[in-house]
């Protein structure tokens, strides 16, 4: 372990022990090399290895592997694979996956989300910039300012930005503050229904305007700042107006979550004395936030172990408390020392030692189960389901597919919508298991793209394994090593084996039976 990050580590293995110890559970044992060596491809650039890769990371035999691969997988050789696996991530986390909302362009988003990520932009410079961004939404004919940021707030500015209001608290504050818009909090004390429309006066300068290109359908919006002269007319006191659940009704002035206020003028700087950009004074609030970086964190440490450090990772509150404080409270202070720097924060978990366990329950993990409702002690490694594009990316890995042969990015788009309706994971969803339900397991097994992956069509992976000169074990390595970054077991092979027997001529067709079965396995589809 490197000097530079082995305090960071240590910390993180220190505060995960005492919580074993303290509950007087033994962790599994460390994951296979090749199994790790899996995990850290899926959950760093989004797909499972290649058998070069693979065979890469096995053969090295020093010390430093781990750390070599991973400063591999966030370093140049693949930035492109690695802001486009994040860029899936946040796009689903800040627009959601529903296509059919005109005044969102998923397209500009990924744009900005990709550029992001292969900038590797500070997570505080990159709060500020999906907060603050003006400008058109889409890249194409017509527009003269296009900033992809802008499609964070783009689609949740109606009905007076509430969308806007909740998302923003829940993705950068680790607050649900959505059930106090009508209502104090039934659940967390902390949030009152006055927070929420004082946070949602931030919002009231900002504007969508749809732009269109001669039809009835939005082809872009752009988004601005204007002044606003508050619900009463007075800019001055640009206040708005809430009704409590007795009729009576409440003014609301931009007030941050943490009580510090700012000016009440709805007038932008420049047009008048003493004028203020609301949203620009928001993103400075949460920037300086407390809550900011352990949401970062808690979001993070979800995407890599499974499960939040609470949950739903989006919720902090009393009722709702952390299952390691000090860790999260300690991680979200180191991250602001490295200058809000993602990666090195990524670089500390999955070096880590509970990201480096086994998946298996044994007798003396058993107790460790979240999926029944208790705090996670992450003593063994959650298997969870792939989220779609990891899934698409890792079939194409795993059969060497072209992408332009795929159907590109129009076929790609096709599949992942089939994908979201069979499988449910929708915005807002963090299922962490596959649940094998009969659309899962349909829209696998009869889907385009495993038909296409499984054919043996002249020049595709599994023909070129067919063919080659080489003896039926290796043929079966081979498949194995490409669906599930391991070798067979001598089981494995020996069952094979009595297939390809069994199928005397047709040892095409034999492997192209066992090439199906391993791509549809709960082995190739979780990430475990």
């Amino acid at each position: 372990m490197s000097t530079e990050h082995a305090p960071q580590i240590t910390f993180i293995n220190d505060q995960i022990e005492a919580v074993w110890n303290d509950a007087g559970i033994k962790p599994a044992d460390r994951a296979s090399d090749d199994e790790w060596c899996r995990r850290v491809h899926l959950d760093l650039i989004g797909r499972i290895p290649t058998i070069e890769e693979v065979n890469q990371y096995l053969n090295d035999n020093s010390r430093s592997r781990a750390e070599v691969l991973v400063d591999r997988l966030l370093g140049s050789e693949y930035t492109d694979e690695y802001a486009g696996h994040w860029a899936n991530v946040w796009t689903t986390v800040l627009i959601g996956r529903d296509t059919a909302n005109q005044m969102v362009d998923r397209g500009g988003m990924r744009r900005y989300l990709e550029e992001a990520f292969r900038q590797n932009i500070p997570y505080d410079q990159f709060v500020g910039e999906l907060l603050t961004a003006t400008g058109d939404n889409a890249d194409r004919d017509g527009v003269v300012n296009f900033n992809g940021a802008t499609n964070f707030l783009s689609g949740k500015l109606a009905d007076g930005g509430i969308q806007a209001t909740a998302k923003t608290a829940q993705i950068f504050l680790g607050l649900q503050v959505q059930c106090a818009q009508c209502h104090n909090h039934p659940l967390n004390p902390g949030v009152k229904q006055n927070q929420f429309w004082e946070l949602n006066s931030f919002f009231r300068q900002a504007r969508g305007l749809r732009r269109f290109d001669g039809g009835r359908r939005v082809a872009w919006v752009e988004l601005i700042d204007e002044d606003f002269a508050g619900q009463g007319g007075n800019p001055a006191q640009a206040e708005i107006y809430y009704e409590l659940r007795n009729g009576l009704v409440k003014v609301a002035y931009p007030v941050f979550v943490d009580g510090t206020e700012i000016p009440q003028n709805g007038m932008l700087p420049g047009n008048v004395p003493g004028g203020v950009n609301r949203r620009q004074e928001l993103a400075r609030l949460i920037q300086g936030s407390p809550l900011m970086p352990k949401a970062i964190v808690n979001r993070l440490w979800a995407a890599f172990f499974g499960y939040g450090l609470t949950n739903p990772i989006d919720d902090f509150g009393d009722r709702n408390p952390p299952s390691h404080p000090e860790l999260l409270d300690g991680l979200a202070d180191r991250l602001q020392q490295q200058s809000y720097d993602t990666k090195q924060l990524m670089r500390w978990l999955v070096l880590s030692r509970p990201y480096s366990l086994s998946s298996k329950v044994t007798k003396d993990n058993r107790e460790d189960d979240p999926s029944r409702g208790i705090p996670p002690r992450f003593a063994r490694f959650y298997p969870r389901q792939m989220q779609a594009e990891q899934l698409y990316d890792s079939l194409l890995t795993a059969t060497q597919a072209n992408r332009a042969a795929a159907g590109g990015a129009a076929g790609r788009n096709r599949w992942l919508s089939q994908f979201v309706i069979a499988f449910g994971t929708d915005e807002g969803d963090d299922a962490t298991t596959f649940n094998g339900s009969i659309p899962q397991v349909l829209m696998l097994f009869n889907g385009e793209l495993i038909k296409t992956a499984t054919s043996l069509k002249q020049g595709g992976f599994l023909m070129n394994v067919a063919q080659a000169n080489r003896t039926n074990r290796d043929k079966i390595n081979a498949l194995y090593l490409a669906a599930l970054a391991r070798r067979p077991s001598s089981t494995e092979v020996r069952l094979a084996n009595q297939l390809l027997l069994a199928r005397q001529g047709q040892a095409a067709e034999a492997l192209q039976d066992i090439w199906w079965a391993l791509l549809n396995s709960n082995e190739f589809i979780l990430n475990h």
